[in-house]
């Protein structure tokens, strides 16, 4: 694997494997780094879990200090933006990123721009399974109401600043290949 090509780690928070994929590093600016895949990507869960193809080109964004990730999908997926709550980012080394997912989940709606938080019965649930500490509870609901604010109003990097990226992954992935 060489540097242009990115191992993402999600865990869970007992350290148990989540999902985890390969992306080609796009490039960096002052969201963060961003990583890219054309349509065809197999996305796995977990050790024996099952493998999910996605069916879109799409870039993922890993910004610095913070606690989600997100994932900008292009056509014809109907999630146009989906962000994880984690913990912290880790970056182990150039290749390869890791955080723990946190359950909760923000998404904005492609056909009429609808935001969404998900999944609060698994936030819930993993808090008393996983016994997370008071700090990782306020954390995590922190930064789902800020990106539940952020989408809805279209900041950068929701607005617009994505598109430039998502714009480069078929010659950059290409060219990595």
């Amino acid at each position: 694997m060489t540097t242009d090509q990115v191992r993402v780690v999600y865990t869970k928070f007992d350290g148990s494997l989540h999902w985890h994929q390969t992306m080609t590093r796009l490039g960096e600016d002052e969201h963060g780094v961003w990583l890219g895949a054309r349509p065809g990507l197999i996305v796995r869960k977990g050790l024996d879990g099952p493998d999910v193809v996605v069916k879109q080109a799409h870039v993922l964004l890993f910004p610095r200090d913070a606690w989600w990730t997100a994932v900008f999908n292009g056509e014809p997926e109907r999630v146009e933006i989906y962000c994880d709550i984690t913990g912290p980012i880790t970056w182990p080394s150039e290749s390869e990123v890791t955080m723990v997912d946190l359950d909760l989940d923000v998404a904005r709606l492609r056909a009429d721009g609808r935001v969404e938080l998900w999944d609060e019965d698994e936030f819930a649930e993993h808090q008393v399974r996983y016994a997370y500490p008071p700090d990782v509870i306020r954390k995590a609901s922190e930064a789902a109401a800020w990106l539940y604010e952020a989408l809805s109003s279209g900041v950068e990097p929701f607005a617009a600043t994505y598109r430039a990226w998502l714009s480069q992954v078929d010659e950059v992935v290409e060219a990595a290949s």
